[in-house]
């Protein structure tokens, strides 16, 4: 994955009274953590870090006060109805650095005819990654895939350097027959006997 470059200003003024002044220019507060240092607090021009943050576990270069840092999104908070970005935690990272992430499960390939539903157990899969070698997503083909069938972690192809993050066991996508529901005149008439008696 390649680096994005952003600038960044370091952050004196804390607080809500501060993170809206910040928000007001244009600017989304953020904190850099990991290593064992002091977390770093730093603003980031809205725009640019949205577009960066369009790939999740971007891999992001902050310049700031003279200093560069290699850094990946860890939590990121969004505002509940325009989505617009709130506040960024990263996590310092270094080359050749393991780091735990999620990656977004991408599935391929049609289900085995029929009424079935394929099940997201978990949406994204937990691995084990070099922080600068995060693959931006995993592969799952469900290819006549029936009801009942079930893609285990250990059944996904990982990129070399991927360890998983999670039991080799976890399920991680199912499939399963679609349940057809009773029509509603004899549920009505089942309610209806069931008040006589």
């Amino acid at each position: 994955m390649a680096e994005v470059k952003l600038a960044a200003q370091v952050r004196t003024d804390f607080g809500k009274g501060a993170a809206r002044r910040a928000r007001r220019a244009d600017l989304v507060p953020a904190v850099i953590y990991g290593h064992g240092a002091e977390p770093q607090h730093v603003a980031i021009h809205n725009h640019a870090l949205m577009m960066a943050l369009k790939t999740p576990n971007a891999l992001i270069r902050l310049d700031f006060d003279g200093k560069s840092e290699l850094v990946i999104p860890k939590a990121v908070q969004r505002e509940a109805i325009r989505q617009f970005l709130v506040h960024v935690d990263f996590l310092a990272v270094k080359k050749g650095e393991k780091v735990s992430v999620e990656v977004p499960i991408h599935v391929e390939g049609d289900l085995a005819p029929g009424q079935h539903v394929l099940e997201h157990v978990l949406n994204a899969l937990p691995i084990e990654a070099e922080a600068t070698h995060i693959p931006e997503s995993v592969t799952v083909s469900v290819q006549g895939l029936e009801a009942g069938a079930s893609v285990l972690a250990k059944d996904i192809a990982l990129p070399s350097g991927s360890a998983l993050s999670v039991e080799d066991d976890a399920v991680v996508l199912q499939v399963v027959a679609a349940q057809a529901e009773a029509p509603a005149e004899e549920a009505a008439e089942g309610e209806g006997e069931g008040a006589e008696a």
